[in-house]
């Protein structure tokens, strides 16, 4: 099986949408768009799932409130408890209102860092990563569609020449 990609070039946002609409209907994968701007709705032409970071972010909220919580009991209660205007150092419930603005701040550090981890961990973003732009000008004022060659190639070349396309390429993918 041969690892060919069509490169198909567009110059207008409207162009790339409609096109991408035709290629979802004619049962071709798309690999990836290249875009030098987020083009709105072109995730649901494309058939992509949601995006489940939401739920990575409240249980990031819960892990910063959970250690903010513990963090505060061990120190400010068990190992340095200290009278801070009259505040009873024995127990942390009693201190909980004086505690809440930490126990926010740490939530939101916590679900704030840890969801840029998560998205350069699964977006693939490692330091020193060489890119992976297929073509500079997706970088100024072109949109590029990647899609799999799969049957034949001439057909799905002149598929593409009839979207609108302003360049079509068959590129050989390592």
């Amino acid at each position: 099986m041969s690892n060919k990609v069509i490169h198909v070039l567009y110059n207008d946002d409207d162009i790339l949408m409609d096109a991408v609409k035709k290629t979802r209907a004619a049962h071709h994968h798309i690999e990836e768009v290249y875009t030098p701007f987020p083009v709105h709705g072109l995730d649901k032409a494309m058939g992509l799932a949601t995006t489940r970071i939401a739920i990575c972010s409240f249980l990031y909220g819960l892990v910063g409130l959970s250690v903010a919580t513990a963090m505060m009991n061990f120190i400010m209660i068990q190992d340095w408890p200290q009278d801070i205007g009259g505040k009873p150092s024995f127990s942390y419930i009693q201190n909980m209102p004086a505690f809440v603005p930490v126990m926010f701040e740490m939530t939101v550090f916590f679900a704030a860092h840890l969801m840029v981890i998560t998205f350069y961990m699964r977006s693939k973003l490692w330091p020193f990563k060489s890119a992976e732009n297929p073509d500079v000008r997706t970088t100024d004022d072109h949109f590029l569609m990647e899609v799999a060659v799969h049957g034949d190639e001439n057909q799905l070349v002149s598929f593409f020449e009839n979207t609108g396309a302003v360049e079509v390429k068959v590129i050989e993918k390592h």
